[in-house]
């Protein structure tokens, strides 16, 4: 994914209000960002970072920023849950997972039950359902999800579960937007519910792929396929 203008340089002043953040441009101006972010952003919160933002021509926008990313230890980590979702869709769409190639219909944002998965993909032989997060959260070499509760989550799992269940292909993808990670997990201390049902889903069929992706400000894409491990103890 490009991005199709220049980014804003700035620094971190603060976050506030879950979804609201105050930038210093680099001109001195104090500008109020979007955070599409909605978790704790534990690991990539760092007052008087390096930023960089989007300027958003919406005269119906109260906000006139998005806020894409953050320099962390000398790396830049994507905080925009929205990007994931474009890269997957992008990538299956263009053939570029292996995992994922074979399809010649690939649609955003499709119902199933009373979940919508974020990419729906199907050819003559199959369909299947994609479901996308977002993972900024870095523990040591590991990259963990979610770094808040989250029952919204645990109930796409389970929804995922009843899609195997009915033959068709289901398919949970973690976008880590950090390069300095090496392994995937759930976070089991911060939502040991979800990190349950994610061992139980990939235990009856779902299919798990933690992809870290390079963050620019020139763009994002994604990378390779990290290793992941769904108990405490005991590499998957």
């Amino acid at each position: 994914m490009i991005f199709p203008k220049p980014l804003v340089h700035g620094k971190l002043i603060r976050r506030y209000k879950r979804f609201l953040t105050d930038m210093e441009l680099d001109n001195g101006e104090v500008v109020i960002a979007h955070t599409s972010n909605s978790g704790s952003m534990k690991s990539c919160l760092e007052e008087g970072a390096e930023v960089y933002l989007t300027h958003v021509d919406d005269p119906k926008r109260k906000t006139k920023y998005t806020w894409e990313m953050i320099k962390i230890n000398g790396d830049w980590v994507g905080i925009n849950t929205a990007v994931p979702n474009v890269l997957v869709y992008e990538a299956v769409l263009n053939q570029e997972i292996d995992a994922l190639k074979g399809y010649t219909t690939v649609k955003r944002e499709v119902k199933f039950e009373d979940s919508r998965f974020d990419v729906f993909a199907s050819n003559d032989e199959e369909e299947c359902f994609i479901e996308v997060k977002n993972v900024s959260l870095k523990d040591d070499k590991y990259a963990r999800f979610p770094d808040a509760v989250t029952t919204r989550g645990k109930k796409h799992l389970e929804t995922l579960m009843r899609v195997k269940a009915e033959g068709k292909r289901a398919v949970m993808v973690y976008v880590i937007q950090r390069s300095d990670v090496e392994i995937f997990t759930p976070a089991f201390d911060i939502d040991p519910d979800y990190a349950a049902t994610l061992k139980k889903a990939y235990e009856n069929g779902v299919e798990v792929y933690p992809i870290r992706a390079a963050v620019s400000p020139e763009k994002i894409e994604l990378a390779d396929i990290l290793p992941f491990q769904l108990s405490r103890n005991c590499d998957q």
